[in-house]
Formats: structure tokens, sequence, C-alpha cells
């Protein structure tokens, strides 16, 4: 029992210290997430300001400090917290034998760094499509993703608006995918990360972007505007599933663009029924999920 404690408050305060020290420039650049995060959010937003997609959007839009504050709380807070569990569940895996030698299927190590980079990248990236899709398909996972879909207005801090919840559900999906490869994370993965924080920015944010034919591969705002439509096509749980990449619904059909206006209600049936305040979403969702 020991060992789980020490685990729990090691990986508490080691993730603590971590983001202070970020914070006061302590570390090497390229693992300071939280700066990196505000340099990228000040970057798409003064894009924002200087080429807006829907023009009668006011800059400071509706929910935009909640939305930033989300950013915050997911990112480093939530992370904080929830990181001595994760410590602790590590060793607790390693005691009943789970480890990263055990789910390996492929070990990648001694491939060219960039091809590292780009498979870490790519299987990342298809498991949040398929945890996206879950969290669309069932209804007591959808009840938390509303928080996400509660967003009226458009914008690069959307980004991170999400209930806490889904980092359950995200985080040891991603940890087995890495584990898939041999447990191996690359040494250049602050890459992928930057890259796809500034991925998901872009894709949120009041800017008109398609990539003209790499569209098919690369997510962008006009494609996962339809995601947050409240409108959906008849049948469907949802459309335009991709987190950094397009590929996955062009390949498995969920892809949906009927026009590139920018001018659609966002939302979903039953909106209003939703906490509008942080402190109201974060224990929303625990309750039996309402039909709208």
């Amino acid at each position: 029992m020991q060992d789980y404690i020490n685990a729990f408050v090691n990986g508490l305060m080691g993730t603590l210290n971590w983001t202070w020290k970020s914070i006061l420039f302590e570390v090497p650049w390229y693992t300071n997430y939280f700066w990196g995060l505000i340099a990228i959010s000040l970057l798409v937003w003064g894009l924002e300001i200087l080429f807006p997609w829907r023009k009668a959007q006011s800059i400071i839009r509706k929910d935009f400090w909640l939305d930033g504050f989300y950013m915050f709380f997911n990112f480093f807070i939530f992370a904080i917290v929830i990181s001595g569990v994760y410590k602790m569940l590590g060793v607790l895996f390693g005691d009943i034998g789970i480890t990263s030698k055990t789910l390996s299927i492929v070990d990648i190590a001694h491939w060219p760094q960039w091809v590292q980079l780009l498979v870490f990248f790519i299987i990342l990236d298809f498991v949040q499509w398929f945890t996206h899709v879950l969290l669309h398909k069932y209804p007591v996972l959808w009840e938390f993703h509303k928080v996400h879909h509660s967003v009226k207005e458009m914008g690069f801090a959307a980004h991170l608006r999400y209930h806490w919840m889904e980092n359950i559900l995200y985080k040891p999906l991603k940890t087995l995918g890495v584990m898939v490869l041999g447990g191996f994370e690359p040494e250049q993965a602050y890459i992928v990360h930057f890259a796809a924080i500034a991925i998901g920015h872009f894709n949120h944010s009041n800017i008109k972007l398609t990539y003209g034919p790499l569209k098919y591969i690369l997510n962008n705002p006009v494609m996962h505007l339809y995601h947050h439509a409240y409108t959906i096509p008849e049948g469907s749980y949802g459309v335009n599933f991709g987190i950094s990449l397009s590929i996955w619904d062009y390949i498995f059909k969920t892809n949906y663009i009927p026009e590139d206006s920018g001018k659609i209600e966002l939302g979903f049936p039953g909106d209003e029924k939703l906490p509008k305040g942080f402190w109201g979403q974060l224990v929303y969702g625990f309750k039996k999920p309402t039909k709208p």
C-alpha cells in the first residue's frame, strides 16, 4: 500500500513542480506547454482578429472567458490533480504484470526519427478519432461530451472546453496506443504535441481554412464547424469526428461539408438545459442521460 501512496504523492507533486517551473521558464522551451499554449493561443486569436471568417462575430465572443479558463483547467489544473492517480495505476499495472513490453506489437525505436514521429502522430490521432466517435455514439458518454458541444460561437479557445471526464477516457486509450508501439514516445514528441495544440486551435477558430487538396488529410475549421452544427444528418450521431486528421472521416464515410458560409447554428437539441457556468458543467453528466 505504501508504494501506491508514494506513487500518488510523487506523481502529484512532480506534475505540480514541473508546471510551476514551466511558468518560471525553468524548463527547456520545447517542454514548456504552459507558455507554448499561451503563445499559440495569442497567435491564432490574432489571426482571428485580422482575418475573421464570421465578420459579425465579436472579438470577445460569447463564452470567450469561460473557454479561456477551460484551456488552463483541462491542460494544467486537472492534469495536476489526476497525475497522482495515473502514477499509482502505473504501479498497480506493473504489479499485475501489465507493462509496455507485454502489450507491444511493434517496436519502432530503431526506425528513422521522422518516421517514428509520423507513426506516433498517426496512431495517437486515430485513437482520439475513435474515442471521439464513442463520445457521440453512446448516450452515457455523450452526456459528458455535451459540454464541448455547448459552444454557441466558435473560436480558438473552444478547442479545450470539455468535461474533465473526457480526460479519464482519452488518456488511458492514448497511453494504450503508445504502449502498442513498445511503450515508446519519440524524443522529439513535443513536436507532435505542439502541432496538435495548434491544429486544434485552428480547427475551432473563426478563420476560414480548407488547405486545398490537403483537406482530405488535415482537419480544418470549415469541416469542424459542421461537427458542431445544431442540425446533423438524419440518422447519424455526428459527423466530422477528426481531431488533427480528416482522413479517418473520409475513410469511414463520416465526412460532411454541405457548404462553407460559416453561418450555421451551433450546439445540439436541448443545449439550453446545460449549465452555463463552469461549476455547473463540472458536475454535469452524472445523472441518467436525458433525451433532447
